[in-house]
């Protein structure tokens, strides 16, 4: 009996021992594959920013830009007709051609009126001996002042006539009145034309106006000499002008005011009838901050802006002055170097960590 029981406590140790080793092995198996604890020293994982893209603040010139649509007019144009109703005779120009100014474009048939220059300048001649002969026996008292003083009113008349006769022979050469370019001719010799018949047109193109309305808003800030920058669909150039006249009221319809700029057409590439987009600055500023309009973002309260500051997005609140369809000035809330964030706003809120994409 004493066997069986020293042979039942063996057993039972035994199996305590087991037991005990077993979890000693699950234990330490534990420790090795599990994580470390804070007290080894093992770093903790980090979460990492929000990517943005951004921009240094840096002064830069700042305008209020628009842009209006002009016309391209002549810098004097006239239409040509006649004084009188007569034939043509001839015409010594060709259509397109440049002429100075007092050069024949067109010769009246004048036939009659120097026939009645003739048959008058005979009349004076006999009108001027009688007046001589009358102003002796004047000097002699053998005539009456009466009768000298008809013939010399007599010889005035007919001067004067005479006078009149050549101013209507003038009027039948028709010649250009300045320098410039002829344009189509529609009449021919043996025409028969009158006042209201329009023979030719002439136009001063080496210098070309510019003509635009700008808007009420912008009339006080328009005067001369003012320089302006305008393009054509004709060309790819940029072609400067100079502002030489402003008018003296607004538009009541369109309550706009009339602008008239002066260009030298020196490649002779601008003709009168284009239309042109002229582009007028103001509010010039060279010292200003500006962002881009998209990094703006508004509220019932103002505008804000992200800044990038020690890794984390502020929020700022800013006060906006000109702007445009890409950039806002920043009037009041930043400052020079300033690096303000321009992408990934809607993911941004104030404290929100964040990286660097790119920086301008």
């Amino acid at each position: 009996m004493k066997n069986d029981h020293l042979v039942k406590l063996r057993s039972t140790v035994w199996e305590v021992l087991t037991i005990g080793l077993l979890f000693v092995g699950l234990w330490a198996c534990t420790t090795q594959a599990g994580p470390k604890s804070e007290k080894e020293g093992e770093p903790t994982v980090s979460i990492p920013g929000t990517p943005v893209d951004a921009v240094v603040l840096k002064p830069s010139e700042v305008s209020e830009a628009i842009d209006i649509n002009a016309t391209l007019v002549a810098n004097q144009e006239v239409q040509i007709v006649s004084e009188m109703t007569r034939k043509i005779v001839s015409v010594p120009v060709r259509e397109g051609s440049t002429v100075k100014k007092g050069t024949l474009l067109f010769k009246l048939d004048n036939a009659d009126l120097q026939a009645q220059l003739e048959k008058f300048r005979q009349q004076e001649k006999l009108t001027v001996l009688n007046e001589q002969r009358l102003k002796d026996l004047l000097a002699h008292d053998a005539v009456a002042q009466q009768d000298y003083d008809d013939a010399s009113t007599q010889l005035k008349v007919l001067q004067a006539q005479i006078q009149e006769l050549l101013v209507a022979i003038d009027k039948t050469n028709i010649t250009a009145p300045f320098d410039g370019q002829i344009g189509m001719i529609n009449v021919h010799p043996g025409s028969i034309v009158s006042t209201n018949t329009i023979l030719t047109n002439i136009e001063d193109n080496r210098l070309i106006k510019v003509e635009f309305s700008v808007p009420e808003k912008y009339a006080a800030l328009v005067s001369t000499g003012t320089e302006i920058i305008f393009t054509t669909a004709a060309t790819n150039k940029t072609y400067k002008a100079k502002i030489a006249a402003v008018g003296g009221r607004l538009n009541e319809n369109t309550r706009s005011l009339l602008v008239r700029a002066i260009t030298p057409n020196v490649d002779g590439d601008l003709f009168p009838g284009q239309s042109a987009r002229v582009s007028l600055k103001f509010n010039s500023s060279s010292d200003a901050l500006s962002v881009s309009a998209n990094a703006l973002m508004a509220s019932s309260t103002g505008y804000t802006l992200f800044v990038a500051h020690d890794g984390i997005a502020r929020a700022v609140p800013v006060q906006i002055g000109q702007r445009n369809a890409s950039s806002v000035q920043i009037v009041s809330g930043l400052q020079k170097g300033d690096t303000v964030i321009t992408s990934n706003l809607l993911r941004l809120a104030p404290g929100t960590p964040i990286s660097f994409a790119s920086i301008k």
